[in-house]
């Protein structure tokens, strides 16, 4: 009797998981194939290359202004004026390293802004399609999971690129 017992307490737990549904999705595919990444990155390249324009024009007065100081330093200029100029030299060259260097922080930080955006639009369409399919867990492959039996498993891509309204045959929009 204890054996029976046991045995349909190791069996009936393995019966509820045969019973459960589990997917999983390549949320980096689907993301490459969104329209809001290929928007983003649009975004992110056009603000790029607002900073890179502003950051040459600094450096071409940099080095204008370093062209004049050389020329004044072999003129006979007074001492003072040149010590001036210099100072004033160094000050625009440390202003140009800290607009690079704020520039790469306000580079990446609208880059993380907008893909946790992207990423808020897909986990919404993922918890929609694991509600309403009665999924227990969801798996993404690109999360390094180092085993997803996709024969237990459904794959629920086609199933999120249709909930975000995005073609199953989609590719990733090449960026210039």
């Amino acid at each position: 009797m204890k054996k029976i017992l046991i045995l349909l307490l190791l069996v009936a737990p393995m019966s509820l998981l045969a019973q459960q549904k589990f997917g999983y999705v390549n949320s980096e595919e689907i993301v490459k194939v969104m329209p809001e990444y290929a928007k983003s990155q649009k975004e992110l390249q056009d603000l790029e290359k607002m900073y890179t324009e502003e950051f040459n024009s600094m450096r071409t007065e940099l080095e204008k202004k370093g062209t004049e100081f050389e020329k004044m330093q072999k003129d006979s200029v007074p001492e003072n004026i040149l010590k001036s100029r210099y100072e004033q030299l160094m000050q625009l060259q440390e202003r140009l390293q800290q607009y690079g260097q704020e520039v790469n922080q306000n580079l990446q930080k609208a880059q993380q802004e907008k893909l946790m955006a992207i990423h808020k639009i897909l986990m919404d369409a993922l918890n929609a399609i694991g509600r309403d399919g009665g999924y227990v867990c969801i798996f993404d492959l690109a999360g390094g999971m180092p085993y997803i039996s996709t024969t237990l498993c459904e794959d629920l891509s086609a199933k999120v690129k249709a909930k975000l309204g995005i073609p199953a045959n989609a590719v990733p929009a090449v960026s210039k």
